[in-house]
């Protein structure tokens, strides 16, 4: 991590890998003790990070920071209060919610590897939520997939997340509710408009 990222450890209520895949609802549960580190008092976020290894630790390690290098400079240009990086160990997306609630964050956004394909294992899945809570369902969620060397490089994947929460944070929602951002402007072409 860098050194100006603060970050904090912790762990789903599964408590090891056979569990975490034969119980997907406990991937989605904070440990007691994660609980009570994340209810010490702490400035609320507007955003929450949280990485997660999910289906593919390979995904995380080969992408993750590459993502938030990106995407952090993004939030705190635009005026927006990170939290800590919440760093989860056998998480599943929905883990982003009881860690937004506990943090009392506008908006999260969880990074996590994702189910490994027959051409990628190491692909990074960004789940974009706002007022996380438990209880959220998939429905109220934006995401951001296959990012990935030879699929959305990790800096493409940051300026796409950034564009969803401003709309997240302008429209006050997220998922199937949420108007999608403006995209960008094509590039200008050299000699475009010559007559």
């Amino acid at each position: 991590w860098k050194a100006w990222w603060a970050a904090v450890a912790v762990t789903s209520a599964a408590p090891d890998r056979a569990t975490y895949l034969k119980r997907p609802d406990l991937g989605r549960q904070l440990s007691e003790e994660s609980q009570r580190r994340l209810s010490e008092p702490v400035r609320a976020p507007d955003v929450a990070l949280v990485v997660g290894d999910g289906l593919s630790g390979t995904a995380v390690q080969a992408n993750a920071v590459a993502v938030l290098e990106a995407l952090i400079p993004k939030l705190q240009a635009a005026g927006l209060r990170v939290g800590p990086v919440v760093v989860a160990e056998q998480a599943r997306v929905a883990l982003g919610d009881p860690v937004g609630a506990l943090l009392q964050a506008r908006a999260s956004v969880v990074l996590i590897g994702e189910r490994p394909g027959l051409s990628a294992a190491d692909s990074l899945g960004l789940y974009l939520t706002w007022e996380p809570r438990p209880g959220r369902v998939d429905s109220e969620r934006n995401c951001i997939s296959n990012v990935r060397v030879g699929g959305l490089a990790p800096a493409a994947a940051a300026a796409q997340a950034a564009a969803l929460l401003g709309a997240m944070f302008a429209q006050q929602r997220s998922g199937i509710r949420l108007d999608s951002p403006a995209p960008a402007a094509p590039p200008e072409l050299p000699g475009a408009g010559a007559p």
